[in-house]
C-alpha cells in the first residue's frame, strides 16, 4: 500500500476514483456486447423463443470470455487504458515502473479480470472495499488505475 503512494505522490498522480471505474466498466461491456452480438447475430435473429436465444449465448460463453481478455489485454498493452477507461480519463500503471503494462501483465490482467466475473464479481467489490481501489486483476497484476 505504501509502495502505491509513494509512486502517486513521485508521479504527482491520483487514484481514479470508483464512478470513473465503474463508468468505464460500463461502457467496455457495452461495447463488448456490440461487438459479440454483431458476430452472433445471423443465428441469434433466426431463434424465435427467448429459451432458444439465452440457449444460444450461453453456448458461447467460452468465446465470449476469450473475446473480452482478447480486447482488455489488446487495449491495455497498447494504451494503458481500454476504450472505456480511454473515455472517462483514467488509464492503469505498472506499480514496478510506473508506466504501461506489459504484454504479459496486460494478459494476467485481462485473465484475471474475467475469473473475478466468474465468482460473482468479488474482485470487483474488493476493489470497492479497497484502500487503493485495487481489484483482483489490480493485485495480480501489480496494476493500479490513475487519473489521466
Amino acid at each position: 500500500m505504501e509502495e502505491i503512494y509513494r509512486l502517486l505522490d513521485r508521479e504527482e498522480l491520483f487514484l481514479a476514483s470508483k464512478q470513473k471505474r465503474m463508468g468505464a466498466y460500463l461502457l467496455d461491456e457495452l461495447i463488448l456486447s456490440v461487438i459479440w452480438l454483431s458476430v452472433i447475430w445471423d443465428s441469434f435473429s433466426g431463434l424465435d423463443s427467448i429459451e432458444d436465444k439465452i440457449l444460444l449465448i450461453n453456448s458461447y460463453v467460452l468465446e465470449f470470455m476469450l473475446l473480452k481478455i482478447i480486447y482488455h489485454t489488446f487495449f491495455v498493452m497498447q494504451y494503458a487504458a481500454s476504450p472505456g477507461k480511454i473515455i472517462m480519463k483514467i488509464r492503469i500503471l505498472e506499480l514496478s515502473t510506473a508506466s504501461s503494462p506489459s504484454f504479459l501483465t496486460s494478459l494476467n490482467r485481462a485473465s484475471f479480470r474475467v475469473i473475478s466475473e466468474l465468482f460473482f464479481y468479488a474482485g470487483f467489490i474488493w476493489g470497492l472495499l479497497d484502500p487503493a481501489r485495487q481489484t483482483w486483476h489490480d493485485k495480480t497484476a501489480k496494476t493500479v488505475v490513475v487519473d489521466v
